[in-house]
């Protein structure tokens, strides 16, 4: 595929835009922009005066180089699935859900209480509510921000980023007044096995958590291609004043996605607290929400990408700990190749989603 411009032979707009579509095109260059950000981490690390070839094997093998490997690649995987598919369910919609942290918290003490309290029902209905509980905890810190912006206009990156304050310091002081385990940590009481997620290979924390995530992200990709709300949310995200003379109440549709993107990041703090922590921790979230930023950033428009990306950041994570454990390699050299493995394969979205938005800003004001 020619990517220069006919008459200057530069990069053209047109051709940014196409990198930014989903298809073969897209997955070849994020291939190809991972190669390179490993390249460049590679320098950064010999630069250094540490031994390469011996951080990466570390890195691969810290991945996948075996049973517990793999179980821990996944383990890591399973929560940047949920927070990364709740992201990516909002960009649908041309919502930027920055909450997902918050909302995996929520999700995380509700999930860790509900199941508690109904001690007496069977495992398997312990485990439902615990999930739906979560999901809708979540859907709640959702729905919050889907309604300032349907009915005040207020911009959900801030009232989300606000809301990820008060759903930290809420579950923390939830924990420290009504929920606390007695002992020295504050921590809820630990979920018997009756009220945890199954375990799917013994001696690991891998658990349905996972099957759970990939079966969200088929639900929803079924949504938004095959439903009248996912046409409708996706003709809201592509333009809300068209969508709205289309005859879509457009305020409705913010708010369900909003509302679904919230509890498939509750979902999130469900499967941590009941298929890994098996209690609620406070602050125990590295940052979940956040690199499911990334991840949705990384899967464009494409919900099946989720999988993938979410692997490859569960993979930097764990292979980066091996690093560090068996290397000696810093761990703030792992989180830059993060970042440049962001920097590189985000970079022909952000620049598509400019132009377009340069574009749309021009025909108005030539309308105007």
């Amino acid at each position: 595929m020619d990517l220069s411009d006919d008459t200057s032979g530069k990069l053209s707009k047109k051709s940014i835009e196409r990198l930014a579509r989903p298809g073969f095109s897209r997955f070849a260059y994020s291939a190809v922009a991972v190669f390179l950000a490993l390249l460049i981490g590679a320098i950064l690390i010999g630069a250094s005066g540490y031994s390469v070839k011996e951080a990466y094997y570390n890195l691969f093998m810290g991945a996948f180089g075996g049973v517990y490997s793999l179980a821990t690649t996944v383990v890591m995987s399973t929560p940047l699935l949920f927070t990364g598919l709740a992201v990516a369910f909002a960009f649908q919609c041309g919502l930027f859900n920055v909450g997902a942290e918050g909302q995996l918290y929520v999700g995380a003490l509700a999930s860790a209480v509900v199941p508690l309290a109904l001690g007496g029902l069977p495992p398997v209905l312990r485990v439902t509510m615990g999930l739906l509980a979560g999901a809708g905890a979540g859907a709640a810190f959702g729905f919050v921000p889907g309604y300032l912006k349907a009915k005040l206009g207020a911009h959900e990156v801030i009232t989300t980023i606000m809301l990820n304050y008060v759903a930290t310091f809420l579950t923390t002081f939830l924990v420290k007044t009504y929920f606390r385990d007695p002992g020295p940590v504050d921590q809820t009481v630990l979920l018997p096995l009756g009220s945890r997620l199954p375990e799917l290979i013994p001696g690991t924390r891998v658990s349905l958590g996972v099957i759970i995530g990939v079966l969200a992200v088929a639900l929803l990709n079924q949504v938004i291609r095959r439903s009248v709300l996912g046409y409708e949310i996706q003709a809201v995200g592509k333009n809300p004043h068209a969508a709205e003379y289309g005859g879509v109440n457009v305020s409705t549709r913010t708010v369900q996605a909003m509302m679904i993107s919230g509890a498939v990041a509750g979902l999130a703090g469900s499967a941590e607290a009941m298929g890994t922590l098996y209690r609620f921790i406070p602050y125990f979230s590295p940052g979940y929400g956040f690199t499911g930023i990334a991840v949705a950033v990384i899967a464009g428009e494409s919900l099946w990408a989720v999988i993938p990306a979410a692997i490859l950041f569960g993979a930097l994570q764990s292979g980066g700990q091996s690093m560090q454990l068996f290397a000696g390699i810093p761990m703030e050299l792992m989180t830059m190749v993060q970042g440049l493995v962001i920097l590189f394969v985000a970079a022909p979205a952000l620049a598509g989603m400019f132009f377009r938005r340069r574009s749309s800003s021009g025909e108005g004001g030539g309308r105007a």
